[in-house]
């Protein structure tokens, strides 16, 4: 008599398979994640610095502040004022990106000078830069 169906030993190699593949697909989903979360830091501290410039442009200088942390409710926009909560209509930037995981981008600039840091931590490696970077007018760039 012959009975069909799997024995033990190849339902376990079964089982074994499907938690690799289980594994290998969550560390790459988590990889994609944080990379795409780079990606979005970068493309902020952009859209921020051409913001800036424009504002530069019209005012001859930059925004004044001191560890101002960019995209919460007090630095909701950017217009003629400098960084606002609200006043957004015309504004040289509408809303303010904030970071996508710990919550703020870093602004500092201070009176008297024609210069800017917007400082942001970076989870993996994108563009040649890792860790903490830093926007100036010189663009993005390795932070210390």
């Amino acid at each position: 008599m012959s009975k069909k169906g799997f024995t033990l030993i190849e339902l376990l190699i079964v089982i074994a398979i499907i938690g690799l593949l289980a594994t290998i697909v969550i560390v790459v989903y988590g990889t994609a994640k944080s990379a795409s979360r780079d990606t979005k830091r970068l493309a902020d501290l952009r859209q921020i610095g051409t913001a800036l410039e424009l504002y530069n442009n019209d005012e001859n200088h930059y925004p004044i502040g001191d560890d101002v942390a960019l995209g919460n409710t007090d630095t909701a926009c950017l217009n003629s004022d400098g960084w606002q909560a609200t006043g957004c209509v015309g504004a040289y930037m509408g809303k303010v990106p904030k970071d996508p995981q710990s919550g703020n981008y870093i602004y500092s600039s201070t009176s008297g000078t024609n210069y800017y840091t917007i400082t942001a931590t970076l989870e993996g490696t994108s563009n040649g830069l890792t860790g903490n970077i830093r926007l100036t007018p010189n663009g993005i760039e390795q932070g210390e």
